[in-house]
């Protein structure tokens, strides 16, 4: 039954992780292309600014496929390679959009790249060549291509990796009420013996208060077993050293009084619950009622 619902469960985070991939991934393409058209937008009008013209007009930036953006322009101009990348550079730092992509400049005429550089966070991986050098005057179109990897840090991110991010969170905090639940319902099924607020399982070495679980040692929990047994009565000294130790080979001295100890600290939580030292006779587990 477990392994039928570890299944189950494992089945429903994948489609939640597709489903909330797929919304972050077409929340994010959207934000990113009408970005990088601002951006080549302004870049487009700085251009025909220094080609000194003020009145023609940038056409409309398409996206022929995904991270790749087109700039056009309704009349002929002259670009300068300075010009062209100090304008993108400034434009896409204003809209802190990503700093890894290849720009082409192609003539419209005859579809070749009249001029091209690759930008990279890596500054030494920066290709920008023939600065200095003018196109002459003619009909040119700006292709920016995007890397497909935003990196941080050297790692890769996208939206599926934050998709499995937050799957993981949800995965591990069921888990945790998984096990929760079923230690639960374990000592719902098991038997105990009440101590005050307290619930001993003899069992399984344990105390429990609440959300408290409290582990015993097996002589602590045989001690315990034989307090609950005689409530609120003494019980010889002897007669736990022959129970607890000596009907089990082992001989030994101050044992007992530490044990006590122990049990005595086991309880601290609870005021109403104390094992007295009757001086010369034994123990007693004392618990008084709340008022």
């Amino acid at each position: 039954m477990k392994t039928l619902t570890y299944l189950i469960f494992s089945f429903f985070l994948i489609v939640l992780a597709f489903v909330i991939s797929g919304y972050a991934t077409n929340d994010t393409n959207e934000s990113f292309s009408s970005l990088a058209k601002v951006a080549l937008r302004n870049t487009g009008n700085t251009l025909l600014l220094q080609s000194n013209d003020s009145t023609s007009l940038v056409l409309p930036v398409t996206q022929p496929k995904k991270n790749s953006f087109e700039l056009s322009f309704q009349k002929e101009l002259s670009i300068a390679p300075d010009s062209l990348v100090k304008a993108i550079t400034e434009n896409f730092d204003a809209l802190e959009l990503p700093n890894e992509y290849l720009v082409e400049v192609i003539d419209c005429k005859s579809q070749e790249v009249s001029y091209s550089y690759s930008a990279s966070n890596n500054e030494e991986k920066n290709i920008v060549p023939c600065l200095g050098r003018e196109l002459p005057i003619g009909c040119y179109a700006i292709k920016v291509s995007f890397s497909n990897n935003v990196t941080l840090m050297g790692l890769n991110f996208g939206p599926s990796w934050y998709a499995l991010v937050l799957l993981g969170i949800m995965g591990m905090a069921l888990l945790y009420w998984t096990k929760k639940r079923q230690v639960t319902e374990t000592h719902g099924a098991l038997t105990f013996m009440a101590i005050g607020d307290y619930k001993f399982y003899k069992d399984q070495n344990e105390l429990v208060k609440n959300d408290l679980n409290i582990k015993l040692t097996s002589k602590e929990s045989e001690l315990l077993q034989i307090f609950c047994a005689n409530p609120n009565e003494v019980v010889k000294r002897d007669f736990l050293l022959k129970e607890v130790w000596e009907d089990k080979g082992v001989f030994v001295g101050r044992s007992l009084d530490t044990f006590i100890s122990k049990l005595r600290k086991k309880f601290k939580e609870d005021d109403h619950i104390n094992i007295l030292n009757v001086h010369g006779v034994g123990y007693k587990l004392e618990v008084l009622k709340k008022p």
